[in-house]
C-alpha cells in the first residue's frame, strides 16, 4: 500500500490539527475535567467547531451535509483526536454510527439522522458488548438482547455494557437476536432506554438497559431485507480500526512528550536523553508507536479501498493493545515523578491508552485470533 496521504486527506488532517490544537488546549481540558459532569467529559465548543468546519460529516454523502470522502480521510480526524486526548466522541459517533448509517440505512433513516450528526446536533454510539449476569461478553455473533416481533414493530429486551458515550448519546445502534435466530440492528433513542454509569480509565461508559422497549419496524437498520450479521461484522471491523487509529495518535504524543522532556532534563550536567538506557527506552517506544500507526493506517486504507481488512485490523488491534501500553509506560518512566503529575499532560494519554487497550482486549487473545486466521488460510 501507499502510506502517503492524498491532497484531500492531508487537507482534512491539517484542518483537524488546526481545530483540535486550537480548541483542546491544556487549559480547556482541565476546565472540562474540573466541571466533573456526571455524564463524562465532553467539549461542546470543540464539537461545534468540528461541525462548523464540516469535519463531522467528512465521510458522509454530500446530500446529507457531508463531504463524501473516504475512510482514510475520516481516520485523520480520529488520529488527531488521539493526538490531543480531546473529549470528543468521534469514534463512536462518526465511525460506529454515522459511517454505518451511510452504508446500510434506508433513505428515510439516513435523512432523519445523518444531517443532524453532520451538524453536531446528535451524539450517537453503538453497543457491541453485553452484561450477562455479572460478566461482560461480546455480542458480535449472537446477542443475548432479543427483539420480538409485536404488532408490526419490535419489543427489545437486554442489557448492553461498556457503551462509549452511553451516558450522553441521543441515539444507540442496538444489535439484537430476532425470533428467527438472525441478527438485527436497531436504531433506539435515548428516551427509550435506561443508563447507568460505568467508570473506566479515561472516560466513563454506560450500562444500557432495554426493558420491553417498543419500537416501530422502521427502526430496523436497513429494513427487513438487511443482513444484520453483515452490518454487525462491518461495525466491529471499522470501529476496531478507528480505535487503533486513535491509539496511534495517543502514543505519538506520548513519545513526543518523552523526547522533549529527556532532551531538556539534565542530570550530572548532561541531557538525560544522552544516557544509553534512556535513549534505548525511547527508541523502543518510537518503534512501537510507528508499528501502531502504520498497521492502523494499513487497516484503514484497505477499508477505504473496499478490500477485506479483517486480518489487517486484527494485526493493528494487537499492536495497539500490546505496544500502546509499552509506549506510555516508557514515557512515564523516563519522566520520573513528573510523569504522574496530573498537571502535566502525559497522564491523559496513559489513561486513554489504558481504556483503548481494555476495549480492544488483551494481546494474547488477539495473537491467538491472528494465528487461527493464518492456520485457516494455510
Amino acid at each position: 500500500m501507499d502510506f502517503s496521504l492524498t491532497e484531500e486527506q492531508q487537507a482534512v488532517r491539517d484542518l483537524a490539527l488546526q481545530i483540535f490544537t486550537g480548541q483542546a488546549t491544556l487549559e480547556r481540558l482541565k476546565e472540562i475535567e474540573t466541571a466533573d459532569d456526571a455524564r463524562g467529559p465532553f467539549d461542546e465548543k470543540l464539537w461545534s467547531a468540528l461541525a462548523d468546519a464540516g469535519l463531522l460529516g467528512i465521510g458522509l454523502p454530500e446530500v446529507y451535509g457531508g463531504a463524501g470522502l473516504d475512510f482514510v480521510a475520516l481516520s485523520q480526524i480520529i488520529e488527531v483526536a488521539g493526538l490531543t486526548a480531546a473529549y470528543a466522541p468521534v469514534v463512536e459517533t462518526l465511525v460506529g454510527v454515522a459511517d454505518t448509517l451511510a452504508r446500510f440505512a434506508t433513505d428515510d433513516q439516513k435523512s432523519q439522522w445523518l444531517p443532524k450528526i453532520s451538524a453536531g446536533e446528535v451524539v450517537a454510539t453503538v453497543t457491541t458488548a453485553e452484561l450477562v449476569g455479572e460478566l461482560v461478553a461480546d455480542a458480535m455473533s449472537a446477542p443475548t438482547t432479543t427483539a420480538q416481533s409485536v404488532d408490526g414493530g419490535f419489543v427489545l429486551n437486554g442489557t448492553k455494557a461498556c457503551v462509549a458515550s452511553g451516558l450522553r448519546a441521543d441515539l444507540f445502534l442496538i444489535p439484537a437476536t430476532l425470533a428467527s435466530g438472525d441478527v438485527g440492528v436497531f436504531l433506539v433513542t435515548a428516551d427509550a432506554v435506561t443508563t447507568e454509569r460505568q467508570d473506566a480509565a479515561s472516560r466513563p461508559e454506560a450500562i444500557v438497559t432495554l426493558k420491553d422497549v417498543k419500537i416501530d419496524a422502521s427502526n430496523l437498520l436497513g429494513g427487513t431485507e438487511a443482513d444484520g450479521a453483515e452490518i454487525l461484522s462491518s461495525i466491529v471491523t471499522r470501529y476496531t480500526s478507528a480505535l487503533c487509529t486513535m491509539e496511534a495518535g495517543a502514543v505519538t504524543s506520548a513519545v513526543r512528550l518523552g523526547a522533549e522532556y529527556t532532551s531538556e532534563r539534565e542530570q550530572f550536567d548532561k541531557k538525560i536523553a544522552t544516557f544509553q538506557a534512556v535513549g534505548q527506552r525511547m527508541a523502543d517506544a518510537y518503534v512501537d508507536a510507528e508499528a501502531i500507526r502504520l498497521t492502523a493506517l494499513q487497516a484503514a486504507w484497505r477499508i477505504s479501498e473496499g478490500l477485506d481488512a479483517v486480518d489487517q485490523t486484527a494485526i493493528a488491534k494487537f499492536w495497539a493493545a500490546d505496544g500502546g501500553q509499552r509506549v506510555v509506560h516508557a514515557s512515564t518512566h523516563v519522566h520520573g515523578g513528573v510523569g504522574v503529575d496530573r498537571d502535566y499532560p502525559l497522564h491523559r494519554f496513559f489513561l486513554l491508552t489504558r481504556q483503548i487497550e481494555l476495549t480492544l482486549g488483551g494481546a494474547t487473545a488477539n495473537v491467538l485470533a491472528i494465528g487461527a486466521s493464518m492456520a485457516a488460510s494455510a
